[in-house]
């Protein structure tokens, strides 16, 4: 338990380029920070906005600025911090500090609100984002414009996070040259496994195995986290008659190939699931697994390493990955090179003699495991250091990103969005008739000469173009 009696109630600003209902690590980070904050004192978070979202849920409050649909582009929405109403509305919480978690649009954001409010930020690295860069921009030229936009963004911040030691050399490869402090993640499930009828309960609608070892692969379905090396490892597996079930939960733009590419090796006992937002639904998951399998050397904290420790479920790991910092091979968790052959040799070793497989898992649970309360409360209490160093500095920032020039940008974005909601008003009216005159016509049992198929017609690529002006 803390004391956080004698500490001063702070009101903290969390900004990220994501929030439920997108599901990713990042989001999920900022929804417990500002769940537990808000116990402590007060939380708020900006974001972009979202249609599907329903902050009502939510006991802390969500401000959200414009955005833009470029899902099918980079996964998610893009965010226009352009919002006056947001700004204002911000201001009037009187925060005193803020913490960002993205060093692109969420800091911009961040950095316009310290000059309005002279208020210090803090930013935390999460991830590799030269790689997300690398994979999106083939201009070598462009994707060093990039990374050098996020490292000033990341040297304007008055501290900064990373959330391992792995992910702060990662920030200083890219030319970052200031100080870091780690300040590990947390996670949001109990330090306990769900016992096995349960966990079979709650799984019922999916094939299992469990006459066989159950292996567990949990995140993004991207080639850069090693999936290819897990399926490269399978096939030794499979070869050597090792029986198993191999279980892939997850989405990402690389699925589609990595469903061929392990059809094409003839891998008869691995299942691809869809990712699980029900969290109870994980843990079973998590619970009745064998063996976590995440040779992923991209990700910089390796969240769901420590998701599965809470369930006493040990992982194969890449010796020396960020995801393996803490990590003992044979006593909480498994070490391989990054390497296929290393893999298939772990797991014929692991599966052919698992007799110390839940003294790992126990280890794992002990050692690895880290609770969103314990790593929250240790993120608030330097949040007081943060603001002291900062109100005693005497700096005042002017980093020109000031309300006049977020006035005119938010005047634009706000036309264009005037002139998009009323074309999409007019597409529904257009699309209304359209679909009125099918129905009239089918309705009277008429005789549609070539002439009306042919209006119809062009009446439908009409509204098809109107939908695709953005």
């Amino acid at each position: 338990m803390y004391d956080n009696k004698n500490m001063k109630k702070t009101t903290v600003c969390l900004a990220n380029d994501s929030f439920p209902p997108t599901i990713d690590g990042v989001a999920n980070v900022v929804a417990n920070y500002a769940r537990i904050i808000n116990k402590l004192s007060k939380a708020i978070v900006t974001t972009p906005y979202d249609p599907d979202s329903d902050d009502s849920q939510y006991d802390f409050s969500i401000y959200r600025y414009p955005s833009i649909n470029t899902r099918e582009l980079i996964g998610y929405r893009t965010g226009i911090p352009f919002s006056l109403k947001v700004f204002n509305e911000i201001q009037n919480e009187n925060i005193d500090i803020i913490h960002t978690h993205c060093p692109m649009t969420s800091c911009y954001l961040s950095r316009a609100l310290r000059d309005i409010t002279n208020k210090p930020i803090v930013l935390t690295w999460h991830t590799k984002y030269d790689i997300d860069i690398n994979n999106a921009i083939a201009s070598k030229l462009l994707r060093k414009e990039a990374i050098d936009a996020i490292i000033a963004n990341v040297n304007a911040c008055d501290e900064v996070w990373t959330v391992s030691k792995g992910a702060g050399e990662n920030l200083k490869s890219l030319g970052y040259q200031g100080d870091y402090i780690v300040m590990e993640n947390g996670v949001d499930l109990p330090k306990e496994k769900i016992k096995k009828d349960k966990a079979l309960k709650l799984l019922k609608d999916y094939d299992l195995k469990t006459d066989k070892p159950i292996l567990l692969f949990v995140g993004r379905m991207m080639w850069y986290k090693n999936i290819r090396l897990i399926l490269d490892g399978l096939r030794g597996l499979e070869n050597d008659g090792i029986d198993y079930q191999m279980l892939f939960i997850g989405d990402g733009a690389d699925k589609s190939e990595i469903m061929e590419y392990a059809n094409s090796l003839k891998l008869n006992n691995v299942c691809f699931l869809s990712a699980i937002k029900e969290r109870e639904m994980l843990r079973a998951f998590y619970s009745i697994a064998n063996l976590f399998v995440f040779p992923s050397t991209f990700d910089t904290n390796g969240l769901v390493v420590r998701e599965a420790a809470a369930c006493g479920l040990p992982s194969v790991l890449v010796k020396d990955s960020c995801a393996a910092e803490g990590a003992i091979d044979n006593h909480n968790a498994y070490l391989i090179s990054e390497d296929y052959r290393s893999l298939y040799q772990k797991l014929k070793e692991i599966l052919t003699s698992a007799d110390q497989l839940n003294n790992v898992g126990i280890n794992a649970q002990n050692e690895l495991y880290i609770s969103w309360e314990e790593a929250c409360h240790k993120a608030y209490e330097r949040y007081q250091i943060v603001i002291d160093n900062y109100n005693r500095s005497g700096i005042i920032h002017n980093d020109k990103l000031s309300v006049e020039i977020f006035e005119l940008l938010s005047q634009g974005f706000n036309r264009y969005q005037e002139v998009k909601d009323k074309r999409d008003d007019l597409l529904e009216k257009i699309n209304d008739q359209y679909d009125a005159l099918k129905h009239l016509l089918a309705d009277k049992d008429l005789v549609i000469h070539d002439k009306n198929i042919s209006i119809l017609k062009r009446i439908h690529l009409l509204i098809e173009e109107i939908r695709k002006i953005d």
